[in-house]
């Protein structure tokens, strides 16, 4: 399994990508929204991965239900609450949840600097409750556009004292980064942490955008960062890190056998490469299936894991102080 003296640590994790089917449902019944279904079990596929989708855009689809029915920004903070309690029950120490609040406010019309208000509200109320420590990454929605994810990034300025970084999201093939330089010179004044997903529907060249013009310090996915010998020595001497996401990869068809993901590759040629989940409500995991992923269909040995945990943590946006002290928590609950 995993190394139990190391913190156990999910840093690309998307709160809108975990609204359990449950709670989905439930919502739908109190708001009265029809759904698809009128049978729970039959709704199940509607929202949640069975296989793999024929590409990413397939594969964020099945989010929009979720959104679809959060109606008031009680639900919105019923979520946020719920996606801490989901991080404590699966073990986790530390998360990153990231969301974009347009994404979750505009199917109902909700002002989206309120949903970044209700998000933080609830993530508030369960860390009081789940010892479990979480920050806030907000997600810039590319597929909306350049307009929409600059409305989108005044929301989340307007709350940054309580999020840890910006992330860009969605729809990379299409709209790619060079449409964002401007919002993300924005997001380096604000001081916030930038992390972009790129290289799992292009190729490297938009790592090394996101790198070079939006200063990202992590990348998401970066599947295809393999290809780029170059690419791969700059990210290892400069530290930048690959959020990797096994089961997501396969479920959106970036990669088509998971015993060949480039994540072995990466972990050695010694790059910053750490293990997370993505859309856990969405894919049907949690992370430590993604670590048993790692072992049973890539080989990874126990020094591997334990490569990829420490790997987590140097790559977080904690402080260094907040790093020691989750590790000695850990160490002393052992």
């Amino acid at each position: 399994m995993t190394h139990p003296s190391l913190p156990l640590i999910d840093l690309h994790r998307h709160l809108d990508g975990n609204i359990r089917p449950k709670t989905i449902w439930s919502l739908a019944q109190e708001h009265n929204i029809a759904l698809p279904e009128t049978n729970f079990e039959a709704f199940i596929p509607h929202v949640q991965i069975q296989g793999s989708e024929s590409d990413l855009l397939a594969f964020l689809s099945k989010l929009d239900w979720g959104v679809a029915v959060l109606k008031t920004l009680d639900d919105c903070k019923r979520i946020a609450f719920e996606n801490v309690e989901d991080a404590f029950n699966a073990g986790i120490h530390y998360a990153e949840l990231r969301f974009s609040p347009y994404y979750m406010a505009m199917k109902n019309n909700l002002v989206v600097a309120d949903v970044v208000a209700a998000v933080i509200d609830g993530v508030n109320a369960a860390c009081k409750i789940y010892d479990v420590k979480i920050n806030l990454i907000g997600i810039l929605s590319r597929t909306f556009g350049v307009e929409k994810c600059q409305a989108e990034l005044d929301a989340l300025l307007a709350h940054k004292q309580h999020l840890i970084g910006v992330d860009l999201a969605g729809d990379e093939y299409n709209y790619p980064g060079e449409l964002f330089i401007e919002h993300f010179k924005q997001v380096r004044q604000a001081d916030l942490n930038i992390t972009v997903h790129a290289g799992e529907a292009a190729g490297p060249e938009s790592i090394w955008q996101a790198i070079n013009q939006l200063h990202a310090q992590r990348i998401g996915h970066g599947v295809a960062c393999h290809k780029d010998e170059k690419l791969m020595d700059y990210m290892r001497e400069h530290n930048i890190a690959i959020e990797s996401c096994l089961t997501s990869n396969f479920q959106t068809g970036t990669i088509k056998d998971l015993s060949q993901h480039p994540i072995k590759h990466f972990l050695k040629q010694g790059l910053l490469v750490c293990l997370n989940t993505d859309d856990p409500g969405v894919q049907g995991i949690e992370l430590k299936n993604e670590f048993l992923v790692a072992r049973n269909t890539l080989g990874f040995s126990d020094k591997d894991i334990q490569q990829l945990q420490e790997n987590s943590l140097k790559a977080s946006f904690l402080s260094d102080s907040e790093k020691s002290a989750l590790k000695q928590k850990v160490l002393n609950n052992g």
